[in-house]
Formats: structure tokens, C-alpha cells, sequence
């Protein structure tokens, strides 16, 4: 994968369709560190989620070769959603499948959209693996929500804004689940030689990533419950964003519940805005290790905002 000219080339296919999020600095987080900390809103994202920019570079580059395509996807809800929006705004047919896990406030805005939807297993891979079948049998175009080049270079796009928006960064911290958005943002800095330091933030009860990066290989591990359902879950067998985090990814930050929920309350009270547990792991990360970047240029990724009400009510309060 020629990773930085795939990036270039989905910023220049997804640029009218995705917006370029701000990056806002923490004056609350700064202080705390005594380094400069800025926040990249990709949970004020059209479908409010980073999903979107792989999903319309994934689909739209179908389009280029095959204008009567037929989409299918997997998803815990985020990338679910982005697929909806796009099939729907290019008036494309498409079908989704959850795993019956999916909360409440994810399957809600799916369902608002002209779009099949279907359950299917208790696990993000098993629903994948499920999904691919099903996409191989009927030959449909299988979107995966992080296991494939152009959905890696549409999430890539992140880090193209980054340059453009901060002259020097030293840190970046991103949530990992598949590895999509992590593999995109540090493949693309890495390549260009770009002096920064890639840290990938999970949480205990579902390390996936880490654990088989740790092992040297793809690991089939169970998952607890965890705050963080958008990273939450396995990861494909023989999925590139593996040998990517591998290659790319300097070290990883693992999260308690508590941990996490503490990000989701300061980014309520300091910030005013939502955001999921996913979003709360790259700012858990930094605040568990917060005196080791005195005088450091610090991006956090909030990568979404879909949170169930109650559980969001529950933590702030």
C-alpha cells in the first residue's frame, strides 16, 4: 500500500463530502501537563465519527470503476452510520450488519436512513466475517469498517489536516479498535518522515491490538465490557492494519472504566461537548501520563461522539 499517495488521492475524492474538523487547545489540559494540548474533533464529524471519511473514499472510489456497485458492510454503529449517510446521498443500495450488541444510540441514527439493516453475532468479526460471506455470495462490494487500503487513506486525511494545522506536533494519541484510523494517521506522518510519536490507547477490558502486536500475531481474544463499544471487539484475521500498527504505532496507553469515564466528565465540563468512550481513550491516555510531555506539542483524537444518553447522564452526573 503506497499509503501516502492514497491519502493524497482520498483527500482529493472525500474533500466536498467530510468537513475539516477543528483542532481546538485545551487550556484545562495544558495547564495539567505544562505542554500545549489540542483537541482534534472528528466527534463534530458530519455523521459525528471519523467513519466517514474511510467510508466515502472506500465507496466513491468504487464508483470511479463501477457505477451500478452494490454495497455491504459490518459495524459496531459509527462506520454503520457514515455508510448509511453516503449510500444515501449518492442514492446507492446498501446493506448493514450490526452485532446484536450495538447500543441504542448508534442503531437509532442508522435507522433514519433508506438502508437495510441486519443482526447478526455478538462480535464485530463474527458480524464481518458474516457480512463478507454474504457480500462474496450475492457479488456485492464489502465495506470494512477498517481492514482494507482505502478505508486506512481515507482515515489518513486526519493527519493531512494535522499538517496544515500545527506547524510542530509531537504526540498524537489515538483510540484503537481495528486499527483503521490509527494505521491512516501514522502511516501517512511515518512516511513522510514526520518527527512525531504515535501512541494507540484501548481499554483493559478489550486490548486486542495491543495484546496481539505484543504476541507478533493476530490474537482471537474475548472482549469485556467497556465505555469504549466503538473499539470494543476482535480483529480480523489477517487484517493489514496488524502489520501496520506494527510497523508504525511507538507505544500504547490501556485504560480503566474509570479511567474513561473521568475523560468523558472533564471533556463535558471543560470543553461542553459529548463525546463516546472511544473518543475518551486518547484523553484518558495523556491525563494517566500527563508529566511526561512537559513542553510538548499534544494531539488528542476524539474520534466520535455517539453515547448512550443515559449511560453519559449517569457519568456526568
Amino acid at each position: 500500500m503506497d499509503i501516502l499517495q492514497e491519502a493524497l488521492d482520498a483527500e482529493k475524492r472525500i474533500k466536498d463530502h467530510v468537513i475539516e474538523t477543528q483542532l481546538e487547545h485545551s487550556k484545562f489540559l495544558s495547564e495539567l501537563g505544562n505542554c500545549n494540548v489540542y483537541l482534534k474533533l472528528e466527534n463534530m464529524q458530519i455523521t459525528g465519527s471519523f467513519k466517514l471519511r474511510g467510508s466515502a473514499n472506500k465507496i466513491l472510489s468504487t464508483l470511479e470503476n463501477k457505477r451500478d456497485a452494490e454495497f455491504v458492510t459490518a459495524s459496531s454503529g459509527n462506520h454503520g452510520l457514515a455508510f448509511a449517510y453516503i449510500t444515501n446521498k449518492f442514492g446507492i443500495k446498501g446493506t448493514i450488519f450490526l452485532p446484536t450488541t450495538t447500543p441504542n444510540s448508534k442503531r437509532k441514527p442508522i435507522k433514519q436512513y433508506d438502508v437495510k439493516v441486519s443482526f447478526y453475532g455478538d462480535d464485530c468479526v463474527k458480524t464481518e466475517i458474516y457480512a463478507r460471506e454474504i457480500a462474496k455470495r450475492n457479488s456485492l462490494v464489502f465495506v470494512s469498517p477498517y481492514n482494507d487500503p482505502k478505508i486506512i487513506a481515507g482515515q489518513s486525511t486526519i493527519a493531512i489536516e494535522l499538517e496544515k494545522q500545527l506547524k510542530s506536533i509531537d504526540y498524537i494519541f489515538v483510540p484503537v479498535g481495528g486499527g483503521g484510523l490509527i494505521s491512516g494517521i501514522a502511516g501517512y506522518l511515518k512516511e513522510k518522515v514526520t518527527p512525531v510519536t504515535i501512541i494507540g490507547c484501548q481499554p483493559f477490558n478489550s486490548a486486542v491490538m495491543y495484546e496481539s502486536v505484543k504476541a507478533g500475531k493476530i490474537l482471537d481474544l474475548p472482549s469485556k465490557p467497556t465505555l469504549s463499544d466503538g473499539t470494543a471487539g476482535g480483529i480480523e484475521e489477517n487484517s493489514i492494519t496488524f502489520d501496520l500498527c506494527k510497523q508504525y504505532v511507538d507505544d500504547y496507553v490501556l485504560l480503566t472504566e474509570d479511567e474513561i469515564k473521568e475523560a468523558i466528565k472533564l471533556v463535558s465540563e471543560k470543553h461542553y461537548m459529548q463525546i463516546e468512550g472511544a473518543a475518551a481513550l486518547s484523553v484518558a491516555s495523556f491525563i494517566k501520563n500527563c508529566e511526561k510531555f512537559e513542553g510538548k506539542n499534544i494531539v488528542l483524537i476524539l474520534s466520535g461522539s455517539k453515547i448512550d444518553i443515559e449511560k453519559f447522564k449517569n457519568i456526568i452526573s
